[in-house]
């Protein structure tokens, strides 16, 4: 989720103590309203953010590993391998974000070499797992 909950948290700090009753009932209200969705959206990341996290990076490894064979850009092949066996080794969110950062930004050096080299069935496999990424990221409002 972005913004992730300690901004959200922060930003729902800032906004309490800013004083909102000042600018009136309508105004404050609002605020209310908005730090109401603030919170209900940081419960559901906290409930299943480490998952995602988790999902991502294992599908993306998986992605990799299966790519790297067909990579003739051995300096792009090597890191694809590399990555395609790490692991995350914590499930602290910050841990997690920083191997997802990661790897998505390796995702999108193999989308532009199987763009480049007309890999389309690279380019479907690419896409299939940032389908699957966007589908985990959906953040519903109701229960």
């Amino acid at each position: 989720m972005n913004p992730e909950i300690p901004t959200i948290l922060a930003l729902t700090m800032q906004r309490l103590a800013g004083g909102i009753t000042e600018h009136g009932a309508a105004f404050a209200q609002g605020q209310m309203g908005l730090i109401g969705m603030m919170m209900t959206l940081s419960a559901k990341e906290y409930e299943r953010g480490a998952e995602i996290r988790v999902a991502e990076n294992s599908d993306i490894r998986a992605l990799f590993a299966a790519l790297a064979p067909e990579v003739k850009d051995a300096a792009l092949k090597a890191k694809l391998e590399a990555a395609a066996a790490g692991k995350d080794e914590s499930l602290l969110i910050s841990k997690l974000n920083a191997n997802n950062y990661a790897l998505r930004r390796l995702l999108t050096e193999a989308q532009v070499y199987a763009e480049d080299n007309g890999a389309r069935a690279a380019e479907q496999r690419i896409w299939a797992v940032l389908k699957a990424m966007a589908a985990r990221r959906l953040v519903q409002l109701g229960p």
